[in-house]
């Protein structure tokens, strides 16, 4: 690992309640990893920024507020993200999807659990951050 990601990395983002702040969050994670010259598990790290952010929106927003992204790299290889927003924790759990195989909702935590390393559910003040690690090589 080169001396500047030994030092270790954070950025975060802060962004509206509109389904287009999904791609941004997506796009920010995707620029920010690659000025920290990080490409290992990039698809997966994007598929659960995708997801974490859709849920803050669905579950987590109230109309007129917002959510963060927050990226840590640390040392030891591992990348941290974490969705912080203002809603409650009570829907944040891993789902059995709807019963038809078409359904759209019900999978999103479910993605994250099976892509990353570690993943969970904490309450901040107000609302609630979820978070997911993967180990990069």
């Amino acid at each position: 690992m080169n001396e500047q990601l030994q030092q270790g990395h954070t950025r975060e983002a802060f962004y509206r309640r509109d389904r287009r702040s999904v791609a941004l969050a997506r796009d920010f994670t995707r620029e920010t990893l690659t000025s920290w010259s990080v490409t290992d598990r990039l698809h997966d790290v994007l598929l659960c920024v995708s997801e974490l952010a859709t849920n803050a929106i669905l579950h987590g927003v109230p109309p007129g507020r917002g959510f963060a992204v927050h990226l840590s790299l640390h040392p030891d290889g591992v990348l941290r993200i974490e969705v912080h927003d203002s809603g409650t924790t009570e829907l944040r759990k891993v789902r059995t999807p709807y019963r038809q195989l078409d359904a759209e909702e019900g999978r999103g935590l479910m993605l994250v659990a099976v892509l990353s390393d570690k993943w969970g559910v904490g309450e901040r003040s107000p609302g609630t951050v979820v978070w997911c690690e993967f180990a990069l090589r």
